[in-house]
């Protein structure tokens, strides 16, 4: 099959919208995971993944997993269209004759990655601290060591029946960011621009050159013609380079995510900048803890850049620009 002629800018973002939509209600869950687990300190709430899903069901709800979705939801669409909309404008403007070096492939990737921290860094800010808030009332209710080992009154003949955590507050988006505003001025909604801009133009870089070639295999010329991949190549292509990109930037992705974090829980450190938070969880924590949420981040990732390929090689932009004109 002859590769599709050039998509329009328009159809280029329609696509990249409704690939983030679509990934992120599939994955939502196990990013919420994530963060949990990147945040912990001291205090062991999770064991990991499957624990912290179960307990967020069992105190929260089954929609206690999607805490943050709304936001997310609301602004991944441009967040996802301007990254694969840019990356696929970047390689155009690279392409010589119709070939694209990998140094190409690569700068592509880190133009992808810059402009969609725009978006990318309000969202995880409000995101971050919807997802969290579980987590510190979970916290609140686990005992420390030294209230464990205190003694307590004599056990009644009578017990009474065990009491039901009570759920976490809710906070909204709408309400974090208007006391980000009133506090901190845009620059509140900003924090960690510089952590999410390490962590998302290396992970562009690796991602879409690799991307590229996984998608390419196999494929023959007609002439001067490049076949078109399979549904099937994009989404595995797209799987496979996205965890490898995930894992490969887990690290930037912790710091972002402790940066970004407001509310501390008890014992928990809070950190002056990129440098200072490096040093603080080496020191605190080994260097372990910079692979925390790995395992949810490529689990995150995978499908999520899986879904986004393949709907973008399907063509749902084009086909809707087709409807409406």
């Amino acid at each position: 099959m002859a590769e599709k002629k050039v998509s329009s800018l328009p159809a280029k973002l329609i696509n990249g919208g409704v690939a983030g939509l679509v990934g992120v209600t599939c994955v939502f869950p196990i990013d919420l995971a994530k963060t949990r687990l990147q945040n912990q300190q001291g205090i062991q709430v999770y064991k990991g993944m499957l624990d912290c899903l179960a307990k967020t069901v069992r105190s929260e709800g089954y929609f206690g997993c999607y805490r943050g979705a709304a936001v997310n939801l609301t602004l991944v669409t441009p967040e996802k269209a301007i990254k694969l909309a840019a990356n696929d404008v970047f390689r155009q403007k690279l392409s010589k004759d119709g070939h694209l070096p990998l140094w190409g492939e690569v700068l592509a990737g880190c133009g992808a990655g810059t402009c969609q921290v725009v978006v990318t860094t309000p969202m995880e800010m409000l995101k971050i601290q919807l997802q969290d808030a579980g987590r510190l009332a979970a916290q609140r209710s686990v005992p420390t060591p030294a209230q464990a080992a205190a003694p307590g009154p004599a056990p009644s003949l009578v017990a009474p029946p065990p009491a039901r955590p009570n759920p976490p507050p809710r906070t909204s988006a709408t309400s974090i960011t208007v006391d980000l505003l009133k506090t901190r001025g845009l620059a509140g909604l900003y924090r960690g621009a510089g952590a999410t801009l390490m962590r998302d133009v290396p992970f562009s870089m690796i991602y879409f050159p690799l991307f590229a070639n996984l998608n390419a295999l196999g494929q023959e010329k007609v002439g001067d013609v490049q076949a078109r991949s399979p549904f099937w190549q994009s989404f595995l292509a797209g799987c496979g380079a996205g965890s490898v990109a995930a894992v490969a930037v887990t690290p930037l992705d912790v710091i972002k995510t402790r940066l970004q974090t407001l509310q501390k829980g008890e014992g928990e450190d809070t950190y002056r900048g990129i440098v200072d938070c490096t040093r603080r969880i080496m020191m605190r924590e080994g260097p372990s803890a910079f692979l925390k949420g790995a395992t949810c981040r490529a689990l995150v990732i995978a499908p999520l850049f899986g879904i986004a390929q393949g709907v973008y090689f399907l063509g749902v932009g084009e086909t809707v620009l087709g409807l409406l004109g």
